[in-house]
């Protein structure tokens, strides 16, 4: 049986096609969170804004309650920015959560705005069937409990490099979720937008 949705994740196609993208990242250091959000203009993926939050970590790392730990940094940096992006990308899981509603879907559905998520790793779900290597390629991310349902999708954004998995966050779909992972990832394997926006999470001052 299908695991039910969230049902205020909202799939649906985005307006137009992107030309601003949000990278989202936090970053825990010292008992302290700093959530950072770099918007960037694409094709050229030059910087717009960039708005930083730090505070003490307000909830204990547990396995699959990400949002617990990060949204209370994200909301506040999300105040300071002195932009609009059309879409929001985070170094996060979307649906292709346990629980079908990643830090991505928290972040999307809270704030109202457009958003996916990019992870570096899988939590859950299996591919539909391999992947090649080259840079393009994707195949679906099916449930494990339910090979009927597609939770994400695995996109190769490098050449004979790991893939990454992008999923909905809200109110986007998933072939643009995938589309717009692969335009923003010229040539690395993260993104541009959610590698901006960890370097400034990293930052010492801000």
């Amino acid at each position: 049986m299908s695991r039910p949705r969230k049902p205020r994740v909202r799939r649906e196609p985005l307006p137009h096609k992107p030309q601003t993208v949000a990278g989202v990242d936090v970053s825990i250091r010292s008992g302290f969170a700093q959530a950072a959000i770099a918007v960037l203009r694409l094709p050229g993926f030059q910087v717009a804004a960039e708005a930083v939050h730090r505070c003490d970590v307000p909830f204990p790392y547990v396995p699959g309650l990400l949002s617990f730990r990060e949204m209370p940094a994200l909301l506040p940096a999300l105040e300071k920015l002195e932009a609009s992006p059309d879409l929001f990308m985070l170094d996060s899981q979307g649906l292709a959560h346990p629980r079908r509603f990643g830090l991505a879907c928290h972040f999307g559905v809270l704030t109202g705005q457009p958003a996916l998520g990019v992870a570096k790793s899988r939590l859950t779900g299996k591919r539909a069937g391999d992947l090649s290597a080259e840079k393009g390629s994707r195949v679906a991310l099916l449930a494990e409990e339910d090979p009927d349902e597609t939770i994400g999708a695995v996109v190769r954004t490098r050449d004979d490099t790991n893939p990454v998995y992008a999923s909905v966050g809200h109110r986007i779909t998933l072939d643009e979720a995938a589309d717009v992972t692969l335009r923003c990832s010229p040539r690395y394997k993260i993104p541009e937008p959610t590698r901006a926006a960890h370097r400034l999470s990293q930052r010492e001052e801000v």
